[in-house]
């Protein structure tokens, strides 16, 4: 199992292209199963949840070619082999659970296994079956999988969600697009995910108003056609790649970031006092004068605080002068990443959703483990910092959502390389 060595100390100097965005371009591609012409997708990341959602999508008969290196999906279901979504790739990613709305809107029946991924919580999918149940879907849980039909195709509908959900906007959103008449999504997600969805099933002929609001509007249609769309930037690589340079030390300009899309991020970064500038070319950072101002946060759905970039953060807080607190809303279990932290000097107390973050003079190098994604993330931060070395095992978490990220610090003189094994 391959690792991860970060010896710190380093201060950063350079650029990072940040790269199309995983939670965008894993919702965009089951958007292919609503056509039978081609759906092209530039600027895709080449990561390993790609990889299992090709791997998904060609399990159910749809067409993918990876252009360019992989910066080009081409996909085309021009007929479906299978309505089966198996547990055996479903366990390794929670997206899967995108190809349900697709496959009913187009097929009219779809059998679903419940989805896996990151260990943060119970994430629940009550709200994605019971927004298709109102557009006249029914629903059978039996023995680990979502049994779906809608015979009489499914119709438009009202759905508001109690609170809200990301995943479940996606897959509603993409149902209604071929459901008869008008759906409404009140309480819709408002993320800039959703936004480039909507937008990439506009050039695919949806009718959507509303998307970046509370409320989406959909007006169904017969049929969708094909389209060539790029995959918005990554705003979680970005705000992790923000953390660099101000936990390092040092400037670095990222290519192609944008303030809007991390602004209430940017915000709590800039009064931590690390400078963060836009301008033509994407975001420059920088640590202003060495000291790292204590502050607090708390989680929220968009435009609030993301909980993608809670962990990053924390790391960061770990060498404030004076004390922080960060109040975790999203998720009931996304703190994992502290006795991690602890092993390498940090002091955090949590209780229940707040975590107090007391500032040390350092971090010390040591071997930690990853528990998910972003907590990965975090410990190579850490390691950016921390005097000596630090092993970051189970990177295999990492590999989900960052691409080639020892090579992207290395090239703006961090101490990192990965070691195989």
């Amino acid at each position: 199992m391959d690792r991860i060595i970060v010896r710190g100390g380093a201060p950063l100097s350079g650029r990072i292209a940040i790269g199309g965005a995983k939670n965008a371009c894993l919702a965009l591609m089951p958007a292919a199963l609503l056509t039978e012409e081609p759906l092209t997708l530039t600027n895709a990341p080449r990561l390993a949840d790609i990889r299992t959602m090709t791997e998904l999508l060609a399990s159910l008969g749809v067409e993918v070619a990876a252009l360019q290196g992989g910066r080009v999906l081409a996909l085309a279901a021009h007929g479906l082999s299978s309505h089966l979504a198996h547990y055996d790739i479903v366990r390794k990613m929670r997206a899967s659970i995108l190809v349900l709305g697709p496959l009913l809107a187009r097929e009219g029946r779809a059998v679903v296994s419940l989805p896996g991924g990151c260990a943060i919580g119970a994430r629940p999918v009550d709200l994605h079956l019971k927004g298709l149940e109102a557009m006249g879907a029914v629903m059978d849980l039996r023995e680990g999988y979502v049994h779906a039909e809608a015979p009489g195709g499914l119709r438009g509908a009202r759905v508001a969600f109690p609170f809200v959900s990301v995943g479940a906007t996606e897959n509603i959103l993409m149902a209604a697009t071929l459901a008869k008449g008008t759906t409404v999504l009140e309480n819709a997600a408002k993320e800039p995910e959703i936004v480039d969805l909507a937008r990439c099933l506009r050039a695919m002929g949806a009718h959507i108003e509303g998307e970046g609001t509370g409320t989406i509007t959909v007006e169904g249609v017969d049929r969708l056609g094909g389209a060539t769309h790029r995959v918005a930037p990554d705003r979680i690589e970005l705000g992790t790649y923000m953390i660099a340079p101000a936990i390092a030390g040092g400037e670095v300009l990222l290519e192609g970031g944008r303030r809007d899309l991390v602004a209430a991020f940017a915000e709590r970064l800039e009064a931590a006092d690390v400078e963060v500038s836009e301008e033509p070319e994407g975001l420059r950072v920088r640590r202003k004068n060495g000291v790292i101002r204590p502050v607090d946060i708390s989680t929220a759905p968009f435009p609030g605080f993301p909980t993608d970039l809670q962990a990053q953060m924390m790391t960061l807080l770990t060498l404030a002068d004076g004390k922080s607190r960060i109040e975790e809303t999203i998720f009931e279990n996304r703190f994992m990443h502290v006795p991690e932290l602890a092993r390498m000097g940090a002091r955090i107390e949590v209780e229940g959703g707040v975590a107090t973050v007391s500032g040390v003079s350092a971090l010390k190098g040591a071997p930690v483990m990853a528990s998910d994604l972003r907590a990965s993330a975090s410990l190579v931060l850490a390691g950016l910092a921390a005097e000596g070395e630090t092993v970051v095992s189970r990177v295999y978490h990492l590999d989900r959502g960052y691409e080639r990220v020892e090579e992207k610090l290395s090239a703006c003189g961090a101490r990192i390389e990965r070691i195989g094994g």
